[in-house]
């Protein structure tokens, strides 16, 4: 098994966009033909547009496109931007008279660390999708990632500065990536070694404390966390599956949230992993779902290690944790 870029798994393009003032950005996946979806969503408190299509009941058999933005539900408009991309290009599920590009979005909560009146919209999409790109993928406190913090239970005094992360592997043919835009409640910890690489800061605002533990105390003072959260990512792979497989393999990548974040999947999170099939190599599907939990473990890993301090929150090399 080797590491390779994202890009590398082919069959689609990345494109970004961000406004660094307002601290809030987003990040397309265009793909090169309608790509069999799934979706698992494990956060209570999800911002989504179109993940009804995703359901193996529904009549779609893929989507096209995949948005992942900040701006919270307020930004679920930017999809309309991709929309309009893909439409002047005729791409899109033909319905007689036009085609109607199908496009998932979601988003996370960003609204408190730069403007709150400035979400990602139609324009910032449509600028992303121009943006696209085959070779390389900027990561960091860009697209979807630049207002991504993590470690808020104990407060933004506390917190500390993320942004988005990639990470992809080759296994013989079969290709399985990740990416991933890192808004936790919880602390970060690398999926190799166990140690804690970001999250809630000491009393001091230098080194790092659990935010297991500061949660346990909460419960005895019935103090309130910081409800801005939600990590939202993709796997990408050359396998070839329907979109009930892709839930399923969608579903094993939340595994890799659990290895590296915690807490997670909480009330004030909507975390939510995406599953795109774009190739045609056959495949197991508990072997793509178990390199799925491992690249997006070591995508959320990235994540806040590319990450560089904003709007006042320190990231890992401010603190000296690199």
């Amino acid at each position: 098994m080797e590491e390779i870029g994202i890009l590398e798994v082919g069959g689609f393009q990345i494109g970004q966009a961000q406004d660094m003032e307002a601290a809030t950005g987003i990040t397309v996946l265009l793909c090169d033909t309608c790509a069999p979806t799934g979706v698992d969503i494990r956060g209570g408190g999800p911002a989504s547009r179109e993940t009804p299509l995703l359901d193996p009941r529904a009549a779609s058999t893929g989507i096209h496109a995949l948005v992942l933005s900040g701006g919270s539900a307020f930004a679920l408009d930017a999809a309309g931007g991709v929309m309009r991309y893909l439409e002047e290009r005729d791409i899109g599920f033909d319905v007689g008279v036009t085609r109607v590009p199908l496009v998932c979005q979601s988003c996370v909560f960003d609204l408190a660390i730069g403007r709150k009146d400035v979400r990602p919209d139609a324009a910032m999409a449509y600028q992303a999708c121009l943006n696209a790109r085959r070779d390389t993928v900027e990561e960091g406190c860009v697209g979807a990632g630049t207002g991504c913090t993590v470690g808020k239970c104990g407060g933004a005094d506390f917190a500390m500065k993320s942004g988005l992360g990639t990470y992809a592997v080759r296994n013989g043919d079969l290709c399985v990536g990740a990416i991933v835009a890192v808004n936790a409640m919880g602390d970060i910890y690398d999926i190799d070694t166990g140690k804690q690489l970001a999250g809630l800061r000491g009393e001091d605002g230098t080194g790092l404390r659990s935010s297991e533990e500061f949660i346990y105390a909460m419960e005895a003072q019935k103090a309130a966390g910081y409800a801005a959260n939600t990590t939202i990512g993709a796997i990408v792979t050359n396998a070839a599956f329907d979109k009930s497989k892709m839930g399923k393999i969608a579903a094993m990548a939340h595994n890799g949230f659990a290895r590296t974040i915690r807490p997670v999947h909480t009330s004030n999170d909507g975390d939510s992993i995406y599953a795109l099939s774009l190739g045609t190599v056959e495949a197991n599907i508990d072997v793509v779902g178990t390199l799925a939990s491992y690249v997006m473990g070591k995508a959320v890993g990235r994540a806040v290690r590319a990450a560089h301090g904003m709007c006042g929150f320190p990231a890992m090399r401010d603190l000296g944790l690199l």
